[in-house]
């Protein structure tokens, strides 16, 4: 029998080879310090990619007609083009939380040196200096350590700290209280978190919702003297504002991610207290980790046909694509309903009609959307598993079809506002001719409004006056009404008013309005 050859063109762990041409079917060929282009070439029967942080362009992918699938060891895949593999049927696939530990102790070890003056000391002491009273360090037991993000690196960030007996606050809405009081975190609101904590660790991904986020509205809050560190992704600190908090409160800044990963200025030099070149999953034993996880993906994905950690998985055929789309967009809509900050406890679903076959499939979307840390093209066991690790139930409910909802979703969550009070919304929505419709939010039926662009939403109790104080508002503010559904609830108590938008409506424009109407829904989004 022939054997297929897996192309490894990086310095990886030998275990990967090991396991592999110990399974007898496959012929490794590894060799680093070449172009993967080159290689790629050289190799045109590969079946099999195996890559750390090489850039896989189409280039690449059309160098192997035989390749079938490409294997990030590691969890982050930004280096390979996933749709173009897609488009060429080939798999793209990754191994998340491999390197969870290393950047955790990285965290740990970029604390203890910034405290103690590690980095300064060690060369002042090698030119003969002795210079003790300079380098009066602080410590860090006892002091209140905040996690921003509760994935697979936040949830071992907070193990690890155990033994410093340290305070750990944390914030990611999407682990359930009871999960987060598990591994002994205090669930707290991220301006909250900002506000108490000595150090604020970030361990979220980059996205359009999370670009930015760290800005002057929260690092103005943070104490004098109190320490960042960044191990996730550069762009989720706006560095202006980080160096305008520095200068007015002594801020400290640790810093691991940039915007390129390569020689260069970097332009947090002039503000990072310690800088490190990306160093977090850089052990040895995170590589061997990686490693051995890849090469046991592929034997599964031969051998078995798992498929867990595909990243570029196809739309199911006969499923029209747009109701992946409508899922997303409905619990993102939801998921604002019930509270951004609300600690989700349970997620229940019903997919009426021919989608009935495909809620497992539907299910992903569904918590893409909820979760900053999970990828929308992730495969239902995958989500069923994170959903599980963060704590929260789920139910795909059975669907009562006399109800002629035909191909509709709806989608319900529950949070918990706080340990004593739980807080639930519901949605609903189809594709008619090809366009995404919600017809429902909670109790207002009959909504048919199409969600996209800028959308904002309030609730009230229903009274004469209100919707003309809203459009008010959003005069002063320069904000042009471009529609607008206004029902109210079953029960005629309530009232909510849909607005489309002709630009993103800023927070404190929402916050004054939903102050003044005295709201019990308020919020933006952008659909």
């Amino acid at each position: 029998m022939e054997k297929k050859i897996v192309l490894i063109p990086t310095k990886l762990d030998p275990v990967a080879r090991e396991i592999l041409e110990g399974a007898g079917r496959y012929r490794v060929v590894q060799e680093e310090g070449r172009g993967i282009l080159e290689l790629a070439r050289e190799n045109p029967g590969t079946h099999a990619l195996i890559v750390r942080s090489e850039r896989v362009t189409p280039e690449v992918i059309d160098a192997l007609p035989q390749l079938k699938v490409i294997i990030r060891a590691g969890s982050g895949y930004n280096t390979i083009d996933t749709r173009y593999a897609r488009r060429r049927n080939v798999d793209v696939m990754n191994t998340p939380g491999a390197n969870a530990n290393a950047v955790a102790e990285e965290v740990i070890a970029m604390m203890l040196a910034d405290a103690r003056h590690i980095l300064k000391a060690d060369p002042s002491v090698r030119s003969g200096k002795w210079e003790k009273k300079k380098f009066m360090g602080r410590e860090i037991a006892g002091k209140t350590l905040g996690i921003v993000g509760l994935g697979h690196i936040g949830k071992m960030l907070a193990r690890r700290v155990g033994g410093f007996e340290m305070r750990v606050l944390g914030y990611d809405p999407m682990i359930a209280d009871e999960r987060a009081r598990d591994l002994g975190i205090e669930m707290v609101e991220l301006a909250r978190l900002f506000e108490e904590c000595d150090y604020i660790s970030l361990h979220l991904p980059e996205n359009d919702d999370t670009r930015g986020m760290v800005d002057w509205s929260l690092l103005s809050r943070m104490k004098e003297g109190a320490t960042l560190i960044n191990c996730a992704r550069a762009g989720v600190v706006n560095e202006d504002d980080l160096r305008r908090a520095k200068k007015e409160r002594g801020i400290r800044f640790l810093n691991d991610v940039y915007a390129r990963d390569e020689e260069g200025a970097k332009s947090v030099a002039d503000i990072a207290d310690v800088m490190l070149p990306h160093l977090g999953a850089s052990t040895f034993e995170a590589n061997r980790n990686a490693a051995r996880r890849a090469a046991e993906e592929l034997l599964e994905y031969d051998e078995k046909g798992i498929a867990t950690y595909i990243v570029n998985r196809g739309v199911p055929e006969g499923l029209d694509e747009a109701y992946g789309d409508l899922a997303y967009t409905l619990a993102r809509l939801c998921r604002q309903v019930v509270g951004a900050d609300t600690q989700l406890k349970l997620i229940e679903t019903s997919f009426y009609g021919d989608l009935k076959p495909y809620a497992g499939w539907l299910l992903v979307p569904v918590v893409a959307a909820l979760s900053e840390d999970f990828d929308r093209s992730m495969d239902p066991g995958a989500a069923r598993r994170y959903l599980k690790e963060m704590g929260i139930d789920y139910d795909d409910r059975e669907t009562d079809e006399t109800k002629g909802y035909r191909s509709s979703i709806t989608i319900d969550l529950t949070g918990s506002v706080d340990p004593d009070r739980l807080r639930h919304a519901s949605v609903r929505g189809t594709v008619a001719e090809g366009t995404l419709m919600v017809s429902r939010i909670n109790d207002f039926d009959k909504l048919y409004f199409e969600p996209r662009g800028h959308t904002v939403v309030f609730s009230y109790r229903d009274r004469p006056g209100v919707l003309a104080q809203i459009a008010a508002g959003m005069g002063a503010a320069g904000i042009n009404i471009d529609d607008v559904r206004n029902p109210h609830d079953s029960k005629g108590e309530y009232s909510i008013a849909i607005l489309k938008v002709n630009k993103t409506v800023p927070q404190e424009v929402v916050s004054e309005i939903a102050e003044r109407i005295q709201a019990v829904i308020a919020f933006t989004l952008e659909l």
